[in-house]
């Protein structure tokens, strides 16, 4: 049994029952959820002109391999309504393998740990949360570190979707 990072988030729809869905079809379809960060609410990277991003890490024990997990998270990213048009582009879901074990993975269709964690607030931030200790592979740095060296500006703030469900 493996140990996995992943990110999940969206920003289009009800993007708290997009997440809560994309958890469920996790642990039926891929291993048990250890642990689950916050949510927390971003404004767009990349593309800043779209609604902003609602996001969340969990952490899974899985007995698939890398390249199997990331193809039954892709089924469950088309199963939720994402359309692959536009890179950095709005979605419902969208679903990225954060850490495998400590394997480091680079191919043309996976890389792992994936590639720009350590530039992203909104990655780092739930990471450190549930897992401040945990070392990348390839930096030998831990989350903690890797968050105070982290050159992104954007605010990343904790989500209440009851507070925000009043005002939809």
């Amino acid at each position: 049994m493996s140990e996995v990072y992943l990110l999940i988030g969206g920003n289009l729809g009800d993007r708290f029952q997009n997440l809560m869905t994309a958890k469920q079809k996790i642990e039926n379809e891929c291993g048990r959820i250890l642990k689950s960060s916050a949510v927390y609410e971003t404004a767009a990277w990349g593309i800043i002109s779209q609604p902003d991003f609602l996001n969340q890490v969990l952490m899974i024990r899985t007995n698939l391999s890398p390249h199997r997990l990331m193809d039954r998270l892709l089924g469950i990213e088309r199963k939720m309504g994402r359309i692959r048009n536009e890179k950095f582009g709005a979605r419902t879901i969208d679903i990225d393998i954060l850490f495998y074990d400590q394997m480091i993975i680079e191919e043309k269709d996976l890389t792992i740990p994936h590639p720009r964690l350590s530039q992203r607030r909104f990655v780092l931030i739930p990471l450190v949360e549930i897992a401040s200790e945990l070392v990348d592979p390839l930096s030998q740095k831990n989350m903690l570190m890797l968050l105070h060296e982290c050159p992104d500006l954007l605010t990343v703030k904790e989500f209440s979707p009851n507070v925000h469900k009043n005002e939809q």
